[in-house]
């Protein structure tokens, strides 16, 4: 689209970006301080941007793909719309850095954001598992955190690397840095886990 959206469309749609996953208007207001409603609504309906439900009082809001696409490519923009603020020209500045980050890594926003969900220490292990021995061409094998993470679907990064921790304190697997640091991308490094003071970028799992 040629139009630049409002600045309270836009922060909305970033908000709906990050977070992934339907949001409501009460919970947008508390995000952000306002609702999505009226003309701003109807108008991110009406691009198909983003779908809204009306659900008792509140509406509920989530990305289309196409304004997945939008946000892949309002990432390029540059500038923030008018009026410009101190503040949204420093957000741009990030966002384009993102923007550039995503597409030398050959990765999409749906690689990056992705919504979290309350998952046992337990279940993530089984899916560490499970990604381990698809990405292992043999047992014991080294594999990139990096290759695994996204794997892992919509665990979070925090509980991700506590079971990580706790598999290494076990015994169960092991944890390494890349000699090689050279050939780390940035990618890499925020795959990493820290262990004991070190940044760990690849791991060989014990099997069951």
């Amino acid at each position: 689209m040629t139009d630049r959206l409002g600045q309270k469309q836009i922060a909305a749609m970033l908000v709906l970006m990050v977070v992934a996953r339907e949001v409501s208007n009460p919970e947008l207001r508390e995000i952000v301080g306002f609702a999505l409603d009226g003309k701003e609504r109807r108008q991110l309906n009406g691009l198909d941007l983003v779908v809204s439900e009306q659900r008792g009082r509140p509406y509920f809001h989530e990305l289309t793909e196409r304004g997945w696409a939008w946000c892949e490519e309002e990432l390029s923009q540059g500038e923030p719309p008018l009026p410009r603020t101190s503040l949204g020209s420093a957000l741009y500045v990030v966002l384009g850095g993102l923007g550039r980050h995503l597409r030398r890594e050959k990765l999409r926003l749906a690689d990056l954001f992705m919504p979290e969900v309350d998952l046992t220490a337990e279940e993530i292990e089984s899916r560490i598992r499970i990604a381990y021995r698809k990405l292992a061409r043999s047992p014991r094998d080294w594999v990139a955190l990096v290759e695994l993470r996204p794997m892992l679907g919509e665990a979070s990064a925090v509980d991700v690397d506590s079971v990580l921790k706790e598999l290494s304190r076990s015994g169960q697997a092991d944890l390494v840095p890349e000699s090689n640091r050279k050939a780390l991308t940035a990618a890499d490094h925020a795959a990493a886990v820290r262990v004991g003071g070190e940044d760990n970028h690849l791991i060989s799992i014990e099997a069951p």
